[in-house]
């Protein structure tokens, strides 16, 4: 077994691009970048990587959270402001762009035949679909962390992504039967079976959603109802006031 390419090539680029973006960043900041170099490491660095390519859906599944959700949200945290102030405006970062291109690349490498072709090409397919989930990832959460939209607007956008998305993991661990050929007739010398695999799978995918966006938008959420409720006292406050019109008796 040799290293994958997102190990050698993508991880280091991660953390050269964070490395660089250092001097313009918060601590805290870079952190955030730090540990997306270290979650895209070791998923496909470490005994994950075989898991994933040879016996168990529920590895892949895991490497595909990290690419598609963990790593691109916390590299955002460590983007520079200069380089937002560059990309505001670009298409792929509008929302109604960002959720329906992530939503879309995240079900259609799901389909069995799709899938299936990707483990057979570990060289070349399944790298694709790890950089596009990676991308669209960056795409979906550009919104949250660097978008104009009120803490409301994200709120919504964020509980979207959760109800849309949650079903395809909800879907894997209900379905009655193995649905990857690749992962049926794999060799196993432990772990559970096909079916047990896939929906432990499909039940990790679907709580993980529910821990990360649902999270997050009950943060967007209660930030809106604080502002909305700071807006009614300030509202009241100014109402209270004013001079009075009518005229003394």
């Amino acid at each position: 077994m040799y290293p994958s390419a997102e190990a050698v090539a993508l991880a280091p680029l991660l953390a050269l691009g964070v490395a660089l973006s250092a001097r313009r960043l918060s601590p805290p900041r870079v952190a955030a970048g730090a540990l997306a170099v270290a979650l895209v490491a070791a998923a496909f660095a470490t005994r994950l990587e075989p898991f994933a390519n040879h016996t168990f859906l529920w590895a892949h599944l895991l490497q595909n959270v990290v690419m598609a959700e963990w790593a691109p949200a916390l590299l955002l945290l460590a983007v520079p402001r200069r380089w937002v102030e560059r990309a505001a405006g670009f298409p792929l970062f509008r929302p109604f762009v960002a959720l329906p291109l992530w939503l879309g690349t995240y079900y259609v490498w799901h389909l069995p035949w799709i899938y299936d072709t990707a483990l057979r090409h570990p060289h070349s397919v399944l790298h694709a679909e790890h950089i596009s989930y990676l991308l669209t990832g960056l795409s979906v959460w550009w919104p949250v962390i660097h978008g104009r939209m009120t803490a409301g607007g994200k709120a919504l956008y964020l509980f979207a992504a959760f109800v849309l998305a949650s079903p395809l993991g909800l879907l894997l661990a209900l379905i009655p039967r193995a649905i990857y050929p690749f992962y049926v007739h794999a060799p196993r010398d432990w772990g559970p079976g096909p079916l047990t695999d896939q929906q432990i799978a499909g039940v990790t995918m679907a709580s993980e959603e529910a821990l990360v966006f649902f999270g997050v938008f009950v943060v967007y959420l209660l930030r809106f109802l604080a502002e909305e409720q700071a807006s009614g006292l300030l509202t009241g406050a100014g109402a209270g006031v004013g001079p009075r019109s009518g005229r003394p008796a």
